[in-house]
């Protein structure tokens, strides 16, 4: 499997656009980290690594590499968005605790299942499905009760 930053390189080359050190810095980043994270936290990141880079830098390679298929956006919360890297990672999902804000990642194969063949019953090629399921994690239920 090619590195996430042959990917990249190779997506800015196509849209001719250039791999510069910024960018390496925030691709280098994105994927030092397993967790969700927003802008604000990436930025805060970089900065307590020595980096300066502008908030639109960041901003404009985040779409960047949501674009190129290494990252995607997870979920709006809080007014902005969390993003995650997917590359090199297995397909899944997510439950949401709407008390702590807590994040489980699943696979189901069922869920898989139902994505095909809704896909087959409306005559559609699926390519893929985001879901997450919110609710509250044992500790919040515990936590109301």
């Amino acid at each position: 499997m090619r590195s996430e930053v042959d990917v990249f390189r190779e997506f800015l080359a196509h849209k001719e656009m250039r791999f510069t050190p910024e960018r390496e810095a925030i691709l280098a980043e994105v994927f030092a980290e397993h967790d969700h994270f927003d802008v604000e936290e990436l930025i805060m990141r970089l900065r307590q690594k020595g980096q300066r880079i502008s908030r639109a830098s960041v901003y404009r390679t985040l779409a960047l590499l949501v674009a190129s298929g290494l990252v995607q956006e997870v979920f709006y919360e809080d007014g902005h968005m969390h993003y995650e890297h997917i590359y090199g990672h297995d397909h899944h999902c997510h439950l949401r605790c709407l008390g702590c804000r807590s994040i489980v990642e699943f696979r189901d194969p069922a869920v898989e299942e139902a994505e095909k063949r809704i896909g087959r019953g409306h005559d559609f090629a699926t390519t893929g499905h985001r879901l997450d399921i919110y609710g509250y994690c044992r500790q919040c239920r515990e936590k109301k009760e």
